[in-house]
């Protein structure tokens, strides 16, 4: 068993302002939303849930972005709605979101 039953990767990166970026489309305010509900709920720790920072994952135009491993499914998060979705269905239910899949965003 893992660590940690879930490990997400938010992308926080930087560009130049002229450049999309997930810090651009207000990753850094929906990263410090998704950590404190994950705190408030309990779900963080071992065997539980870990959210880390991550520079570029290199899908720009679909961001801000979140991949989630171990499943390795990768979310495009608009608003908080999408945060608390992704918590409720995917984190603690094991059911993904699939209209938030970037996977589904290219089709």
């Amino acid at each position: 068993m893992s660590y940690y039953q879930h490990h997400i990767f938010c992308c926080l990166n930087e560009r130049k302002p002229e450049e999309e970026c997930c810090a651009h489309l207000g990753a850094q305010h929906l990263f410090d939303y998704a950590k404190a509900q994950i705190k408030k709920l309990g779900l963080s720790g071992e065997g539980k849930i870990r959210l880390n920072r991550a520079g570029c994952l290199d899908r720009c135009e679909y961001g801000p972005v979140w991949v989630v491993y171990p499943e390795e499914i990768w979310y495009t998060i608009i608003d908080e709605h999408d945060v608390d979705e992704i918590i409720s269905s995917h984190l603690q239910k094991g059911i993904p979101v699939e209209r938030l899949r970037v996977s589904q965003v290219e089709s």
